[in-house]
């Protein structure tokens, strides 16, 4: 078979998948053992259902402190005609848990009788009188927790394929059992490979690339139920990887090979697998995770799965999701993850290639009773948009995208209660949103923004998208910031504008500024690349606002139209030497160890609607923004002013 990569469908490559698992055996238990019955059993999965050998109680026994009696010796007892019974084979004291006498039938709360002496006096030891004086009856088994009450010798306790709770054990021990039999954990080696990659912790150089990939692979196969081995990375050499797959192939019951795997000049794993045994799919049509490989290696005595994971870690999450959690279901003998699902709205148009099926990574937040699911960012190396996705939602292959409003199902990440909690903000991007966000999560709050610039945060708004919007928009006209964009683009919608912080502005340069840039006429100079922030942005309207008054022309600035979401991505720009200048805030100039020349101050506020003001999900974050140590903790960030932090505006138009 043809090494170089050809995508194709996704059922496809699970079909020929599935039949080639078949085909050697490994499509269903791989083993079982038997192991102690403690703590280490939780999670495991129980490899044959579990008989009860003892009934629960395996004895009557007293529900309560009191006195053990026949229901019959008391049928006539009254408050006015008491019953006397002799204490011994009459009546006979019991704990709560205590078994029963074996003639008795019923149990006594000891409040509610009388232990008398002989001389029927109240009793020196109430817990051993003389007699016993009744003033209710009660029928039989009263207060007396019945043999088998909680589970019957043969009963079922858990049936096969049951992944086993802390509850569950206690079950198990009361129904009589020390150990358990459970499926053999699969035994699966990730294999890291790059001649770029370094180990986490190595101080890294221009063209290094920290394997973490091997780190995130080995805890989903933990969580999933797996035993993982990660094998030290091995660099881009055909011979080298070949013998490390093969070790790997001895030693496990799936490999995971983990590298570049598009074709290309350093396609090593396609090879390797080729060589070692069928190569079954090179490629499937899904959106991250294109360069996915299937194979099998033969052994001497055994065939062993191979799984070739794309190097991007999007790419290689979302493969374990894919085909190494079914897989692992399968070989445990308990059924696959399914994810709790709702039903949202997507906050904005997002587009596909309509060959693929495409994984679209989304936040989600409740605005009013509407679920909205806001896309993040789509790239396969964007491993922040893994930690930060709420769920997936999947655009089958045939469709070219979908349009904001679209309803969609979304496979959750979280459950609905913590989602429930999310303030959902849009619009522009400022490092306090981070700060703000820690300070919320120690108040059960999480703040989830997406960075769309100042007046994508509005449209947000005006299409019930989110909660707030961050928003520094000055009005070229009036020189007031926020308040006339907020009229023009939520008309008639009651506003409160509550301002988060006043910032500087200015130009962000390499260290030493070795273009000697002073200001914004110097972006003209030919030798000066400009990164720029994109369309409908504060800062790009702040930019054009000044460039306007001196005079500049768009096309005069080189680099005018490479555009960036957030500031520290323009910082990021600057400081790989991909722009020599960018216009951001001194925050993200000093987090990358940039020099900053500030230009302007202004005033960035939260746009909130009236309606969510009051609202009890937000209250959490007013009490922050009125938080002493949050205000130092901004100060503390160079370029910001929090003099007016919290103070709110009022905007009707």
């Amino acid at each position: 078979m043809s090494v170089y990569l050809h995508d194709i469908p996704l059922h496809e490559a699970l079909e020929r998948w599935w039949n080639a698992l078949a085909e050697a055996g490994l499509d269903g238990l791989l083993g079982v053992e038997t192991v102690p019955l403690d703590e280490h059993a939780l999670g495991r999965v129980l490899a044959e259902p579990v008989w009860a050998r003892l009934s629960s109680p395996h004895y009557h026994a007293a529900a309560m402190d009191g006195f053990a009696v026949r229901a019959r010796d008391i049928a006539g007892a009254s408050p006015i005609h008491p019953v006397d019974l002799r204490y011994g084979d009459q009546a006979q004291y019991v704990d709560t848990g205590d078994p029963l006498p074996a003639w008795a039938d019923t149990v006594l709360p000891i409040e509610d009788v009388e232990p008398l002496d002989e001389d029927l006096r109240p009793a020196a030891d109430p817990r051993r009188p003389a007699w016993v004086r009744v003033r209710q009856a009660l029928p039989p088994w009263k207060n007396v927790r019945p043999m088998g009450e909680d589970l019957v010798a043969t009963e079922l306790v858990l049936p096969a394929g049951h992944v086993l709770r802390p509850v569950d054990l206690g079950a198990i021990a009361a129904a009589g059992h020390d150990r358990i039999t459970v499926a053999r954990k699969p035994r699966v080696v990730i294999l890291p490979t790059g001649t770029e990659l370094v180990p986490v912790g190595t101080a890294v150089r221009p063209g290094d690339i920290i394997e973490f990939n091997s780190i995130v692979l080995a805890a989903q196969v933990r969580q999933w139920g797996g035993e993982p081995l990660r094998f030290p990375i091995t660099p881009d050499d055909f011979q080298q990887i070949r013998a490390r797959v093969l070790e790997a192939a001895r030693q496990a019951d799936l490999v995971l090979l983990n590298a570049g795997s598009s074709a290309g000049s350093e396609d090593y794993s396609a090879r390797v697998v080729a060589d070692l045994g069928d190569l079954l799919v090179h490629g499937i049509a899904v959106r991250p995770g294109h360069p996915v490989i299937l194979g099998m290696i033969h052994l001497e005595d055994r065939r062993v799965p191979v799984i070739g994971v794309p190097g991007y870690p999007v790419s290689a999450a979302l493969t374990g999701e894919i085909f190494v959690e079914p897989l692992l279901a399968r070989w445990l003998g308990r059924p696959p993850h399914e994810p709790p699902t709702l039903e949202a709205t997507l906050t904005r148009k997002v587009t596909s290639p309509p060959g693929d099926d495409d994984y679209l990574r989304v936040a989600v937040g409740k605005v009013g009773d509407r679920w909205l699911a806001a896309p993040l960012s789509r790239g396969a190396g964007v491993i922040t948009s893994l930690v930060r996705a709420d769920g997936i939602v999947i655009i089958p292959r045939g469709e070219q995208g979908l349009p904001a409003g679209a309803r969609v199902q979304v496979r959750l990440y979280r459950s609905p209660t913590d989602l429930e909690r999310t303030i959902l903000a849009i619009g522009s991007h400022d490092v306090v949103l981070d700060l703000l966000a820690q300070y919320l999560a120690s108040r059960r709050r999480r703040l989830a923004s997406a960075h769309v610039g100042s007046l994508g945060g509005l449209i947000a708004l005006r299409r019930g998208e989110a909660h707030l919007a961050g928003s520094h928009l000055l009005d070229p006209e009036t020189g007031e910031y926020n308040a006339p964009y907020v009229r023009r683009y939520l008309p008639g919608v009651p506003v409160v504008l509550v301002t988060l912080v006043h910032r500087q502005q200015g130009l962000i340069v390499a260290r030493g500024n070795p273009k000697g840039i002073q200001g914004l006429e110097d972006l003209t100079r030919p030798d000066v690349r400009f990164v720029n922030r994109q369309r409908g942005s504060g800062t790009r309207i702040l930019l054009d606002y000044h460039l306007q008054r001196l005079g500049i022309e768009p096309h005069q600035v080189q680099g005018y139209d490479q555009e960036e979401y957030t500031h520290l991505a323009v910082a990021a720009a600057v400081a790989s030497g991909r722009a020599d200048v960018g216009l951001g805030i001194a925050a993200a100039a000093q987090a990358l160890n940039l020099d900053f020349l500030p230009l302007f101050t202004e005033r960035y506020d939260l746009v909130v609607p009236r309606e969510h003001v009051d609202h009890p999900l937000l209250a959490p974050l007013w009490q922050v923004l009125e938080d002493a140590a949050f205000r130092q903790d901004v100060m503390r960030l160079p370029g910001y002013d929090v003099a007016e932090m919290g103070q709110r505006r009022e905007v009707v138009s």
